[in-house]
């Protein structure tokens, strides 16, 4: 889940539990929109733990060798 997927279902539950005030086939609106904010801001935060852990540098105890490419020309002559 990314960030706009977590700040979308925080600002979808937020509009249900304060917003509205309906009953739907015996749903309670309030406790889905209570649930929604909870599975945005679950999301919010392993979305920030993931994306912390990427930034974080590799770096190897070799130095790299660079290797000069020539080019190689077939230099037969045409029969």
């Amino acid at each position: 889940m990314g960030i706009g997927t977590s700040i979308f279902l925080i600002a979808v539950g937020a509009i249900l539990t304060f917003a509205l005030d309906a009953n739907i086939g015996g749903v309670n609106l309030d406790i889905v929109g209570w649930i929604l904010m909870a599975a945005g801001a679950l999301g919010l935060i392993m979305t920030a733990l993931i994306w912390g852990r990427r930034s974080e540098v590799v770096t190897t105890a070799e130095p790299v060798e660079y290797r000069r490419v020539e080019e190689r020309r077939d230099v037969t002559p045409p029969l």
